[in-house]
């Protein structure tokens, strides 16, 4: 029997979308040589979570822009617009850290970019996971309301969180190159953004058959993202 959306369901909904989130940050936090300013990464997350609105919005939009044009079937999502949605999300957290983080004097170093990029996509996350958690929890119950927490914390969250890391990353290592910093933030850009598209094409493709397989790549990808997040650390001001 499906549940509904009771107080308490509310809660564990709150709960399952901000722990995950929180625990990556203080994971990818305790990374910094140099800690940032708690008011500064508060504000971020926050920036990331508001970005969420706007990109459900864009996202209707386009999807509804597709459906008019006739490139789009009306209840049902194609590959195309699998990979605007991408890269709606992905430049709107990248909006919300360099609007609000590294336009100022606080990005001082290079790391900074990709503490700030995935404090934004975390807090992103977190919304999106909660308005997530709370239509499984209404219409599941806690029981699996809860399992699809467990997934949306190794899924889900990771992606944000290495999707925008490699814009971070991008924009880091043109820290001392301001000549190269709109050719490397395109090139995170897309990469994010191709990223994205392919976890979400393989989720829709082979559903539940696929979740191994897409976590063994996310863990791999992680990896790859903490490599070179040393590398950045390694970078002389």
């Amino acid at each position: 029997m499906a549940g509904s959306l009771t107080i308490s369901n509310t809660l564990w909904s709150l709960f399952g979308g901000l722990l995950p989130a929180l625990v990556w940050l203080w994971f990818w936090l305790r990374e910094d040589p140099h800690p940032e300013p708690r008011k500064m990464l508060l504000l971020v997350f926050f920036g990331g979570a508001a970005a969420v609105p706007f990109a459900l919005f864009f996202e209707r939009f386009a999807f509804r822009i597709g459906v008019a044009s006739g490139l789009v079937q009306p209840g049902t999502i194609g590959v195309g617009l699998l990979v605007v949605w991408a890269f709606i999300e992905e430049y709107l957290k990248y909006l919300a850290a360099k609007k609000i983080a590294l336009e100022r004097r606080v990005y001082d170093e290079p790391v900074d970019a990709i503490i700030y990029l995935i404090t934004a996509a975390l807090g992103f996350a977190a919304l999106e996971n909660m308005l997530f958690l709370l239509r499984a929890f209404g219409e599941t119950g806690v029981l699996l309301g809860i399992t699809t927490t467990n997934l949306r914390f190794l899924g889900a969250t990771l992606l944000h969180v290495i999707a925008s890391s490699v814009i971070g990353i991008s924009v880091a290592f043109s820290f001392f190159h301001t000549t190269s910093r709109t050719h490397n933030l395109r090139g995170g850009l897309y990469t994010a953004t191709a990223l994205h598209a392919l976890f979400n094409i393989f989720i829709m493709e082979k559903g539940d058959d696929a979740i191994f397989f897409i976590f063994t790549l996310l863990w791999l990808a992680a990896l790859v993202v903490i490599f070179f997040f040393e590398r950045v650390k390694s970078l002389q001001i």
